[in-house]
């Protein structure tokens, strides 16, 4: 069970990749908080189900939630959402992109979020890891604009910058929030730990976006169903990617899970260089060397 996280974060890794490209499909026919909602309220039926079928087929007895439990999955629920909202924030400033790379400090930080909130420590060769895919991920996030590394390099202070960190660093709590509430269900077996938390995070994340659409953006819901055919098809990829997610979350450090899951970055490459032609920049190649790299160092060390 030990080097089972490995192929699940990969495999998760792959379908929040195909999750992705699905959900930029719906740009245009909803906004950015309607095309969010559907991961959620299609994901919903298929999470359930799941832990059902856990129950019901395998055996797997109900966890017993408890208080300890309740609060890390809100508090994992409510910092991912807000940690989505602030990268969208970043978006309305005229340099976002140095906002969405600072915000890619998601690894380290949940590194250190980790250490404080459940006690663990991560080796020496897990933390060379998690600064050389930090610092690769960097470079892709920012390696087609010259312009933008200036900005980097000295406006690690402005608004855009502090948004991205702290994008970032909600995106680690919600990480280490989430392996918190299954590890404290303490049973009945690593599977049904993920799959009950998951069920329980994303409906609360269905009703919580629900309730804002239906607030702020009423007229979404209705898009939301009308465009069932592609919205449901990222709720499912979603939910699937998520069970790996949790799962994985459940099996080993959130950070060295979050450090492997940077392989969708190279999914990404691939995809854009074979299958759209598209030419990457030097910053790029080097950056996707170096998440190749503390990849490679990770599963050496684990």
């Amino acid at each position: 069970m030990i080097g089972l996280w490995v192929p699940i974060t990969v495999a998760a890794a792959f379908l929040q990749f195909v999750r992705t490209a699905l959900q930029k499909h719906l740009k245009g026919k909803l906004s950015t908080n309607g095309a969010a909602f559907t991961r959620f309220v299609y994901g919903v039926p298929l999470a359930i189900l799941y832990v059902y079928v856990l129950h019901h087929a395998f055996g797997h007895p109900w966890p017993q939630p408890h208080l300890e439990f309740a609060i890390n999955v809100g508090v994992g629920s409510v910092s991912q959402i807000m940690a989505t909202s602030l990268l969208l924030l970043a978006f309305n400033y005229k340099n976002f992109a140095v906002g969405v790379t600072y915000s890619k400090t998601e690894a380290i930080q949940t590194g250190i979020f980790g250490l404080v909130i459940l006690g663990e420590t991560v080796s020496l060769a897990g933390v060379l890891s998690l600064a050389v895919g930090t610092v690769g991920v960097m470079m892709i996030s920012i390696g087609q604009s010259k312009s933008a590394w200036r900005s980097f390099l000295t406006g690690w202070m402005e608004k855009a910058a502090l948004i991205g960190i702290a994008s970032g660093g909600l995106f680690g709590v919600s990480a280490v929030a989430f392996r918190g509430a299954s590890l404290s269900l303490d049973g009945p077996n690593f599977a049904m730990q993920a799959g009950f938390t998951l069920a329980c995070s994303i409906t609360l994340q269905t009703l919580l976006m629900g309730g804002y659409l239906y607030w702020r953006e009423r007229e979404q819901l209705r898009k939301v169903v009308q465009t069932w055919r592609i919205s449901s098809l990222v709720g499912i990829t979603g939910v699937i990617g998520s069970i790996g997610w949790f799962t994985a979350f459940t099996i080993q450090i959130a950070a060295y899970v979050r450090t492997l899951a940077q392989i969708e970055l190279v999914f990404t490459f691939v995809a854009s260089y074979f299958l759209f032609k598209e030419r990457a920049s030097r910053p790029e190649i080097i950056g996707i060397l170096l998440v190749v790299a503390s990849i490679v160092v990770l599963l050496n060390a684990h």
